[in-house]
This record gives structure tokens, C-alpha cells and sequence, in this order.
């Protein structure tokens, strides 16, 4: 049997007070991080060949099913605010396309083909690379396109939570995260999910950090979406440079970015 249906250590649970469902929920919680910890070698094998790929034009692909495809479409749509690359960088694709976002689509995760189909709706770059997620690592629309983005010469990698999955075994850089079973039986938008949310967030991040998106410990592209956007690089701004916030203000909207602010400031005057 998958661990990730494997039956749940606690038992009648509609008959628990709520603190007591509440604190089992987060004991499971806290055996997360302990099997993530244990994958970071395999995380960081990835990182390294992924980074030289994505700094010749390659982009990333996150592709899933169900809670593991939501999951990458969120960490995707959040690299271009926080890291102002274009959204055509890390890009999430889910099963059943963006209707499915919200709403499951029947049998949408079964096609082994559409996977790769869906990635070919945005071209084709040597250099791009496809992380397959899935709980169970058994995922038709997954394994598929992993399949054949490896064949065709893509760096390719999984994020799953049991052992020795067919996902697995088609991918170049498995990350298995055994999280054990969950606490409602089954249901894998619980430790799997947050184990996979942990390693999505790991690896954009060092992505980002590696391709220079970030400077000390500051997301210096950030899009200024937001007024407490503005008001965070209006800070960086004048931490980096020693302005008045009203200038360091000006100077952020008029430059469009902390880095171009904080760059032009330095910038030898003629």
C-alpha cells in the first residue's frame, strides 16, 4: 500500500473534541519538515543543474493534478510580483486546464498524453526544465509529461511522497518527501501537500536568489502592485542609500524599482 494511503494513526474521529482534533492535526504537522530535511540532497542536485538553464532562457514547469497542480500554479503566479520576471518563466500547469484551479475536472489527471500536450501549448525551449508534482507519484497526466519531456532532452525532476513511484522512476531528479500517512486517511492536501508547498517555495526561492533576483535578503525587482509595496521598497531605498522617505519615495516610482533606484543613486554624477 502508498504511504499516502495508508491508514490514518488516529481513529473515530467524529467523535473528538475539537482541541483534541486540532492538536493531533498538528503533530502530523510536525513531522513535515523532518521528511523534507531529508530530501534537501536530492533538492539541491536539482538546483544546481537547474540554475545554469534557466540562466541560458530556460523556463520552469510545474505540472500536476488536482491540490499538487494548485499548488504549483501558486508558487509560479507568485514568482513574477515577488521577483519581477516575466510571467512566462515559472510557469504552473494543472490537469483539466485553469477551470480546474477551482473546480475538479473528471478524469482530467488519467490522460498520459495531455500533460505534454499542455506544455507544448507554450513552445519549446532546449533549456526548460519540468518539475512533476504528485502525492502519490502515480499520476497519468504527470508521468506522461515528465516521460516525454525527458525524452526530449528537458531537465526534468518530481516531487512526490511515497518510494519508488513510476513518477519517480521516469524523472532525472526524484524528490520524495515520505510524510507518512495522513490524518484523515487519504487525503493528501494535508502533510503531502504541505510537504510539497515547503519544497516549491525552497526551490523557486533559490532559483530566484541564483538568477540575482535578490539582493542581501532583499526582493529588489519586486513589482510595485500595492501601496505597502511601495511603502516596503520605499524602506529598502532609504536603508540603501540614507534618503528622507519622501525622496527615497519619488525616486522608487520614478524609477520603477528599488534596484534601479538604489542603482542610480550610486551612479557617478557627470
Amino acid at each position: 500500500m502508498k504511504t499516502t494511503e495508508s491508514p490514518s494513526l488516529y481513529d473515530n474521529l467524529e467523535l473528538m473534541e475539537v482541541g483534541d482534533l486540532l492538536r493531533h492535526m498538528n503533530e502530523e504537522d510536525h513531522k513535515v519538515p523532518e521528511a523534507v530535511a531529508k530530501v534537501l540532497p536530492n533538492v539541491e542536485q536539482f538546483i544546481h543543474a537547474l540554475v545554469p538553464r534557466m540562466q541560458a532562457g530556460g523556463r520552469l514547469f510545474y505540472i500536476g493534478a488536482g491540490t499538487s497542480g494548485r499548488l504549483g500554479i501558486l508558487d509560479a503566479s507568485e514568482c513574477p510580483p515577488t521577483y519581477g520576471v516575466p510571467d512566462d518563466v515559472v510557469i504552473g500547469l494543472i490537469a483539466g486546464g485553469d477551470q480546474a484551479i477551482r473546480k475538479a475536472v473528471e478524469n482530467a489527471e488519467d490522460d498520459e498524453e495531455q500533460g505534454w500536450i499542455d506544455i507544448q501549448q507554450h513552445g519549446f525551449h532546449p533549456q526548460d526544465s519540468v518539475i512533476g508534482i504528485a502525492a502519490s507519484g502515480t499520476t497519468p497526466y504527470v508521468i506522461g509529461a515528465i516521460r516525454m519531456a525527458r525524452e526530449k532532452g528537458l531537465l526534468t525532476a518530481c516531487i512526490t511522497c511515497n518510494a519508488d513511484t513510476p513518477l519517480a522512476a521516469v524523472s532525472e531528479h526524484p524528490i520524495a518527501a515520505i510524510v507518512g500517512p495522513e490524518f484523515v486517511t487519504g487525503s493528501t492536501r494535508m502533510k503531502a501537500g504541505t510537504a510539497q508547498k515547503l519544497l516549491l517555495n525552497m526551490i523557486s526561492t533559490s532559483v530566484m536568489i541564483k538568477l540575482g533576483r535578490v539582493k542581501g535578503n532583499k526582493m529588489v525587482d519586486m513589482q510595485l502592485s500595492n501601496e505597502k509595496l511601495v511603502l516596503r521598497g520605499t524602506r529598502m531605498i532609504m536603508e540603501s542609500t540614507g534618503l528622507a522617505e519622501a525622496e527615497a519615495k519619488e525616486l522608487l516610482l520614478t524609477k520603477g524599482s528599488v534596484r534601479a533606484a538604489v542603482e542610480d543613486f550610486y551612479k557617478p554624477k557627470p
